[in-house]
């Protein structure tokens, strides 16, 4: 491959190397949540602000953490895991949002994800598409355990992800409406717990890197809901689905500090 850096040392996008980030990473959408991220770190220091892509970098346990921004969608998110495993990174946590599709997924909960439904396009340039978009089970239960421990109502299951913000709330203005409004049935059938947009591909090229990845959501409102007309509450302030995030990637250092992993 060509080096585009011309030698720098810093990865083409991200703009980080090995000497900037920990091996364990908090993977927002919106870059603008990094340093209300980054203040759950201790001295935590702005590190890289390269297009999309924001890292600062810290410690958490005294073992170097960072928080990278991604922007939206798998595009994006699947060049940040790649060129941040290439400078020694292993374990990433993407924290966002997402839409509920069960009727118990209420705003402001939090939705941790097992795996992802595939209808993106990434990931499809990395597996063929019978291959399962699955999370680190390390990364799930640490998850689990944080929302328990912080008392976070939280739904633990499958998710929906998408290229096509409004392919998903307005399915029936687009061309291929048919095909948009008949898998989302199916995809509500199977009880996918909430539809976002990174996961799958994250998932997938996590698997392929052989590091660990999870997910975890604030729940912004469901849509489903409001198709029912039952309440629909919304909820912004991502503080919770942070903290839930940082708690786990806590407990995974912790664990892994009595392997030598870290």
């Amino acid at each position: 491959m060509v080096d585009y850096t011309e030698g720098s040392g810093k990865q083409y996008h991200t703009g980080v190397g090995p000497e900037d980030i920990g091996k364990y990473v908090i993977m927002p959408g919106d870059p603008k949540r990094c340093a209300k991220i980054a203040e759950h770190f201790d001295n935590a220091k702005l590190v890289a602000d390269v297009r999309e892509y924001v890292t600062y970098t810290g410690t958490l346990e005294g073992v170097p953490v960072s928080v990278t921004s991604t922007g939206i969608g798998g595009p994006s998110a699947s060049i940040a895991i790649d060129e941040l495993s290439k400078c020694g990174a292993h374990t990433f946590i993407r924290v966002g949002t997402c839409g509920g599709m069960q009727e118990e997924v209420q705003g402001g909960d939090i939705v941790i994800a097992t795996g992802a439904v595939r209808m993106e396009g990434t990931s499809r340039e990395f597996a063929p598409i019978e291959y399962p978009a699955v999370a680190n089970i390390d990364c799930v239960n640490a998850l689990s355990a944080a929302a328990q421990k912080l008392g976070v109502p939280n739904h633990v299951g499958v998710v929906q992800c998408k290229d096509s913000f409004f392919g998903q709330h307005e399915p029936e203005i687009m061309p291929v409406s048919y095909e948009l409004e008949n898998k989302w049935q199916a995809w509500l059938r199977m009880g996918c717990l909430a539809s976002e947009m990174e996961s799958a591909a994250l998932f997938i090229a996590g698997l392929f890197l052989r590091v660990r990845v999870g997910s975890c959501f604030l729940v912004v409102a469901n849509q489903e809901r409001a198709k029912k007309g039952l309440p629909n509450k919304q909820a912004h302030d991502t503080e919770s689905a942070i903290s839930v995030a940082v708690e786990a990637l806590r407990s995974l250092i912790l664990k892994d500090k009595e392997s030598n992993r870290c």
